[in-house]
């Protein structure tokens, strides 16, 4: 008997040490942005996606379980402008009646040195998909903070048809900024 439990312990030290750690997993909570900036003729504006939301698993030592999924829904654009917002909204930009959101999904983390890292996957955009990639820092607490940034080429996804497709009006790069608070998921 005495012989069996030692090994009985040891066989379950090896099971827990085998097992794969797993990410915490966060819910978007009060104070998060999400935010996109590009140029018309020249002029900058910004605009905002005021209700997206964001599901991350995350845990800067285990990059390998680390999931992300963000859906946007478009027709809440904005930029200020009222007819600018409309034309968003139309199907030469994003097409809500055939395309009502956006979703981003990454299941490949980087550690780029430091609280600092990328997040490998693909947005779905007016009915195309592609690889983007999101870099942030992370800063841990009892409420983590995700600080985003993500180059998104808006012509690969095909916003800005017809005469809005000219790079001389409005740039094919748009610069995407986020700020997501998270809450742990219950």
């Amino acid at each position: 008997m005495s012989i069996k439990l030692p090994l009985a312990a040891v066989l379950l030290a090896a099971t827990s040490l085998a097992a794969p750690a797993f990410a915490a997993d966060y819910v978007q909570s009060a104070g998060s942005s999400l935010t996109f900036a590009s140029k018309y003729e020249g002029e900058g504006f910004t605009g905002r996606f005021p209700s997206f939301n964001t599901k991350l698993s995350f845990d800067p030592k285990q990059l390998a379980t680390s999931k992300l999924d963000v859906v946007i829904p478009l027709a809440g654009v904005t930029t200020a402008n009222s007819d600018r917002d409309d034309a968003l909204k139309d199907t030469d930009f994003f097409n809500i009646g055939k395309f009502p959101q956006a979703r981003f999904t990454a299941t490949k983390f980087r550690s780029l040195g430091g609280n600092q890292y990328a997040a490998d996957g693909t947005l779905s955009l007016r009915g195309a998909t592609r690889p983007v990639t999101l870099t942030f820092t992370w800063t841990p607490g009892a409420q983590p903070v995700l600080n985003g940034k993500a180059i998104v080429k808006r012509l690969d996804f095909g916003v800005g048809t017809g005469d809005w497709a000219d790079t001389a009006l409005i740039p094919n790069e748009v610069a995407v900024s986020t700020k997501v608070v998270f809450a742990p998921a219950k």
